[in-house]
């Protein structure tokens, strides 16, 4: 492994730590293949790399950025085959931007109805509070509007 980086093998938590990741979420990238298992070391312990760094930085900062795991896992599907084209990184981006745009116009809804919701309260101490009688509203699925 020398050879392969100027980096010596690291422990989980030594990865954990220069990555900022949780090792439980580490643990989780392995088992759902995100992550390659690494070779251990004859004493048993798991034997990180650079390249185990650099694929860990590069999920953590995909999903920083707001990626599903399945976006990532196509991303490095693109990144392992090595032959990936910039314009389907593009695209693939360009969809999830996309999908940004639908999430913030979901939250300014639910801003303007929250808003909405407060504004029919006085903020008195009576018991009666028009925010929880819309929130006992009937919950059907024509009923609830966000």
């Amino acid at each position: 492994m020398a050879g392969r980086s100027s980096v010596k093998s690291l422990q989980r938590a030594e990865l954990a730590k220069r990555t900022g990741c949780n090792l439980e979420t580490i643990r989780y990238y392995e088992k759902i293949g995100l992550m390659p298992e690494p070779p251990r070391t004859a004493g048993g312990y798991r034997a990180y790399d650079r390249e185990h760094l650099k694929r860990l930085a590069f999920i953590r900062r995909s999903r920083e950025l707001g990626f599903s795991l399945e976006e990532i896992r196509s991303l490095l599907r693109l990144v392992d085959g090595g032959d990936y084209t910039c314009s389907e990184v593009r695209d693939m981006t360009l969809e999830h931007c996309a999908d940004v745009r639908r999430k913030i116009a979901d939250l300014r809804r639910l801003e303007r109805s929250l808003k909405e919701m407060a504004a029919q309260c006085s903020g008195s101490t009576v018991p009666k509070c028009p925010i929880i009688d819309v929130l006992w509203r009937d919950t059907s699925p024509q009923s609830v509007r966000v």
